[in-house]
């Protein structure tokens, strides 16, 4: 089954996957607090303004640190909104609200979710019909595509690179790469998985 960009999101753990059938020569970089999906060398030139942006942030809150990852460019006003003290709840909302979903020949759907460093974890969409921000107490997935909606999903992995790794190699189709972020004793840890 195709279901397109998916996040997954648990107490713990979470993790974003690049899946495409129209742009799958991307990958995955860090740079400084950011993981960012981009071309590949060898990727056609397009003028697609949704191929390339951050997916994953750690950012500092009044209250400690908290990631927000999703499949566009709301992750950045997302985290911008962690930072100056909002609730994930209001920051998930007000950008998802703010950005729409995507203006393309699908209306691809936003997806997004936050997990803080206090243990709280939080999933949200918003689609052509509807805005949904709701808070998980167990790993929820939300996809672009047919899974639009946030549901249940067994992720096993307990690390970022196994978070990576396993919604990778999830069985949904045309897997491009995938990040994974994960809640430490001295806080969140990062991993790329490009397939390579």
């Amino acid at each position: 089954m195709y279901v397109g960009r998916f996040v997954v999101v648990g107490p713990e753990v979470g993790a974003y996957r690049v899946s495409s059938r129209s742009f799958p020569n991307r990958k995955l970089t860090a740079r400084d607090e950011a993981l960012t999906v981009g071309p590949t060398e060898d990727a056609p030139e397009t003028d697609n303004p949704y191929v390339s942006y951050n997916c994953l942030r750690i950012v500092k809150t009044p209250t400690g640190e908290t990631a927000a990852f999703g499949n566009g460019s709301h992750v950045d006003p997302i985290a911008e909104k962690l930072e100056l003290g909002y609730p994930a709840r209001d920051a998930l909302a007000e950008s998802l609200l703010a950005l729409d979903y995507e203006k393309d020949d699908y209306d691809t759907p936003r997806i997004a979710a936050t997990l803080e460093g206090d243990g709280e974890a939080l999933i949200g969409t918003v689609r052509k019909d509807a805005l949904l921000v709701e808070t998980v107490e167990e790993p929820t997935l939300v996809a672009t595509y047919e899974e639009n909606s946030p549901t249940a999903f067994e992720l096993e992995a307990d690390g970022a690179a196994a978070a990576a790794s396993e919604v990778y190699d999830h069985e949904f189709e045309h897997a491009v790469c995938a990040a994974g972020v994960a809640r430490t004793p001295d806080g969140f840890e990062t991993a790329i998985e490009n397939g390579d």
